[in-house]
């Protein structure tokens, strides 16, 4: 799971798989906290199977999303816990979060098209359609 932020307050929203190739994009305006992003954006993956785990920076870290994907999904929410906050996870998951590198190498990917970094669209319907293509751009890439 990962976000990134460019220009006219759009957030993109993103979940890879292990190889780092995206399963679902998302874009959306900058506002909303990305907790309440996680489960729209997984409702727009392009796969039937939804992932066994999700692993989120610390933004993630919060009790009602964990509930809502276990319960609505069957997905574990891996994510570091915040400062001041005591510790909901051990050890063994957030090992995992060593591969969160694979979500921003997607995004790297991602923004090697210029259409993306200068959001040139003025609608953002236009401008999820530029965020699918370079994800198609993606996939077949790397068949």
């Amino acid at each position: 799971m990962g976000k990134t932020k460019r220009g006219k307050g759009t957030k993109i929203m993103g979940i890879a798989d292990r190889h780092g190739l995206p399963l679902a994009l998302r874009a959306e305006s900058a506002s909303p906290a990305e907790v309440k992003l996680v489960e729209p954006t997984l409702e727009e993956r392009v796969v039937a199977d939804v992932p066994e785990r999700l692993i989120g920076d610390k933004a993630y870290d919060s009790d009602r999303l964990d509930q809502a994907l276990m319960q609505n999904y069957g997905t574990e929410m891996i994510a570091p816990n915040r400062a001041k906050r005591t510790p909901t996870q051990d050890g063994r998951p957030l090992r995992r979060y060593i591969r969160r590198w694979k979500i921003e190498r997607l995004f790297a990917w991602l923004f090697n098209f210029r259409r993306l970094v200068v959001r040139y669209e003025y609608h953002a319907e236009n401008f999820q359609g530029f965020v699918h293509l370079a994800a198609a751009i993606i996939l077949l890439r790397h068949l």
